[in-house]
């Protein structure tokens, strides 16, 4: 998962990546000055989503993807369920461990893989097909370069797809012509001028990654037209793939994602709303990575880093050969789990309680 391929980048720059990181590299060593700790809130004594003070540590690790500097934990809640991270990322955290991941020096690579995924896109699309065969608007929030609503089209051809983002993608996305209009902002603060604007409101894997879930589904609520519907789609904590594998379970994703909501809280909730669901869906949403993304994330850690902006300096030629000799060892495992992931488990996931995401409709009364 390095950045080694040369970017592609809508403002003409190709400059090489080792260049690249090497004029990074200052401002994360500015940044890193004063330590990690100034970009976390105070820990929570509290649930976020009920209010009790029933926790428990669910899990503890670092950042496995980037490997940025610092140390993650999430927290359970035993009264409802709830994981949440705690402490949480504060305004100045989300900023330093977004950057370059989405965007900069991960645009390309992200680009591309979210690029990639045209069959899962269309999946979502034609979950709405029994509830609303012919929506006239649908907003997508959190859609990133709006790789899903240009996908979404060939299911829903007569659609007119919106998408909003609080990051550029979402501009790159309109002038490329996946979204008719781009939306640039917080969800939220967004919400009252596009107030029952639209007959689908989807946020596919965006409310694990939102500061307070419950005010971007009333934020929902303001959008969706009165009998028009929201489509959710986030990780399942209550997937056994979450136990066991730990820290290597790729939907953890830290220190991105700060909630984790079992579904029977996000149809208390929605219910709470004024919405009914209507389908609930557990293999479907399946992604099946777990078991490669795992050996993936093992194999990453134990290799020497490739290089990185936030690394004081650039490996030498021998970590560099280490890294790349390990990687290639590491080939069986991968085409293994990658085998196990699509043939063995892929069938049974929803009935082993392995599927590691779930997908809610839900009819705005």
């Amino acid at each position: 998962m390095s950045d080694d391929t040369k970017p592609t980048r809508a403002d003409g720059d190709d400059t090489k990546p080792a260049a690249r990181i090497a004029a990074l590299r200052p401002a994360y060593r500015a940044d890193l000055a004063h330590g990690v700790e100034r970009f976390f809130e105070p820990r929570r004594t509290t649930c976020p989503w009920c209010g009790s003070d029933r926790l428990t540590t669910r899990l503890r690790t670092t950042d496995l993807l980037q490997h940025k500097p610092g140390r993650f934990v999430l927290d359970r809640c035993e009264g409802c369920g709830h994981t949440f991270q705690n402490p949480r990322l504060n305004e100045a955290g989300l900023e330093f461990y977004y950057r370059d991941f989405y965007d900069g020096l991960g645009e390309k690579k992200l680009g591309d893989t979210f690029g990639g995924r045209t069959k899962m896109y269309r999946g979502r699309a034609e979950s709405m097909l029994p509830h609303d065969p012919a929506p006239k608007r649908w907003l997508d929030v959190g859609t990133g370069h709006g790789h899903f609503c240009a996908a979404a089209r060939d299911v829903l051809p007569d659609t007119v797809f919106d998408g909003l983002d609080f990051t550029d993608g979402v501009e790159l996305a309109e002038r490329e012509g996946r979204v008719e209009r781009g939306h640039r902002g917080s969800f939220p603060e967004l919400a009252p001028e596009l107030a029952a604007g639209y007959d689908v409101v989807s946020m596919f894997h965006y409310l694990e990654h939102s500061t307070d879930p419950d005010r971007e589904l009333r934020s929902a609520r303001q959008v969706v037209r009165p009998g028009g519907h929201l489509l959710i789609e986030v990780p399942d904590p209550q997937s056994r793939y979450a136990r066991v594998l730990g820290r290597w379970w790729l939907p953890w994703l830290q220190p991105q994602h700060l909630h984790f909501v079992p579904v029977g809280n996000l149809r208390h909730r929605l219910a709470e709303l004024g919405f009914t669901v209507v389908a609930e869906q557990h293999a479907e949403p399946h992604d099946p990575v777990d078991l490669l993304a795992a050996v993936w994330l093992a194999l990453d850690h134990t290799a020497p880093r490739d290089d990185a902006p936030w690394l004081p300096e650039p490996p030498g030629a021998l970590r560099r050969t280490v890294r790349a000799a390990l990687l290639v060892a590491g080939i069986p495992a991968l085409v293994v789990g990658t085998l196990l992931d699509r043939f063995a488990v892929r069938p049974l996931a929803h009935r082993l309680g392995l599927s590691n995401a779930y997908r809610i409709v839900a009819r705005r009364d």
